[in-house]
């Protein structure tokens, strides 16, 4: 197959399908479908991407930027660090921004770094780098010392991107590759075997992806009934970052181990949230992950709570967005953040499991993250449904 290695200045939309059959055909461009359309093309697979908005403006762009490989378990380890080297990979043929900058956990009472201990047990000392308090005040830069810090640990897996730029920067080059069409500002009506119905026409393939997301609902309401998916609606905003804090690490809290099967299933795990529950109830109350990140310009992304439903109503509470500033600044050991962005995210969950993957007819497969890690999988995810290795149920 043929790669070409560097994007164009500007992208140049396809607002028409193409007129022959590709071998797949891929509902959504958030990143789990450009991440399945990428490594379609790498096996050289003739794809069609069809997009109902103009660019990626979902989940994909309104989180963290935070690929969180060390935090998983189970199979959802495994994935991640296939989506790791599947990020990598992308970065090298994009041009997107992508750090191998690991993570730092904030540890602020002996349970939090007791559960941290228990996992470097678990994964090993070149997993899990524990840290000391002063090393963790440094890496923060904070000027208030470090008197309510225990500890931390570095976790060098993980991997951060830029959210506003790695979906519609990924979406941009793969519209240039000779075997890939990216077709904007299509709305999908139907679908079935062979063929995906649009506003434009249908787009014919010998096997359709859909990659949508919550709005499964819009296109197979029964499946996405029967997996439980709910709207996830995430308060989050932009801040001017302190100049003293410079790392491209993600920054993660206690809330962010609670959150995280990876650290709830140490033995400390129960402690450690009844202890958040004693200390910050409001916290836990609006289902928060006080966490932050450094984007490239020196802002940071500050966030954020979780509300869930089967809508997503656009109203914000003002009290909570304080709230996660608040405690995000205490972490900083900063005065108050200055807001420059919010918005609210929104993104698909279920009680039922992280993932929905699903073949509803011949040859079409609905697969969506419903655990809120979909920038972390999605690499993963494209390899092993190519390699047919992720299962799916009818």
């Amino acid at each position: 197959m043929s790669i070409t290695t560097a994007p164009p200045s500007a992208p140049s939309p396809a607002a028409e399908p193409p007129r022959g059959r590709s071998d797949l055909v891929i509902v959504g461009a958030g990143i789990v479908g450009l991440a399945h359309a990428f490594e379609a093309a790498r096996r050289g697979l003739t794809v069609t991407v069809v997009e109902r908005d103009w660019q990626p403006v979902g989940a994909s762009v309104r989180n963290f930027g935070h690929c969180c490989v060390t935090a998983q378990r189970g199979d959802q380890l495994e994935l991640a660090y296939r989506a790791r080297a599947g990020w990598l990979e992308a970065a090298k043929s994009s041009g997107l921004w992508a750090r191998e900058a690991g993570a730092l956990v904030v540890a602020r009472s002996a349970t939090e770094m007791a559960v941290l201990e228990e996992l470097r047990t678990e994964r090993g000392a070149d997993t899990v780098r524990l840290r000391t308090r002063g090393e963790v005040a440094a890496e923060l830069g904070r000027a208030g010392g470090d008197g309510d810090i225990e500890g931390g640990a570095f976790l060098p897996d993980d991997l951060r991107v830029n959210p506003r730029e790695a979906a519609p920067r990924l979406a941009e080059w793969l519209s240039i590759q000779p075997r890939v069409t990216v077709v904007w500002g299509t709305q999908v009506n139907g679908v079935e075997e062979g063929i995906v119905h649009t506003s434009r026409g249908p787009v014919h393939g010998d096997r359709v992806l859909l990659c949508v997301g919550h709005d499964l609902d819009r296109l197979y309401p029964q499946a996405a009934e029967e997996h439980g998916i709910e709207r996830c609606r995430l308060t989050m905003a932009r801040v001017v970052a302190p100049e003293a804090f410079r790392t491209d690490a993600a920054i993660l809290t206690a809330t962010s181990m609670l959150r995280y099967e990876g650290f709830t299933a140490m033995p400390s795990g129960p402690r450690l949230r009844e202890e958040v529950t004693g200390h910050s109830p409001e916290l836990l109350d609006v289902v928060a992950n006080v966490m932050f990140t450094r984007l490239p310009d020196g802002t940071a992304l500050v966030g954020d709570s979780h509300a869930y439903g089967s809508t997503a109503p656009p109203f914000e509470e003002e009290s909570t967005s304080r709230l996660l500033l608040a405690a995000a600044a205490e972490v900083l050991g900063a005065g108050e953040l200055r807001v420059t962005e919010r918005w609210q995210g929104v993104y698909a969950s279920s009680g039922r499991g992280p993932l929905l993957v699903r073949d509803l007819a011949p040859g079409v497969r609905a697969l969506s993250v419903t655990s809120g890690i979909g920038m972390t999988l999605s690499f993963g995810l494209a390899a092993a449904t190519f390699d047919d290795s992720l299962a799916a149920t009818a």
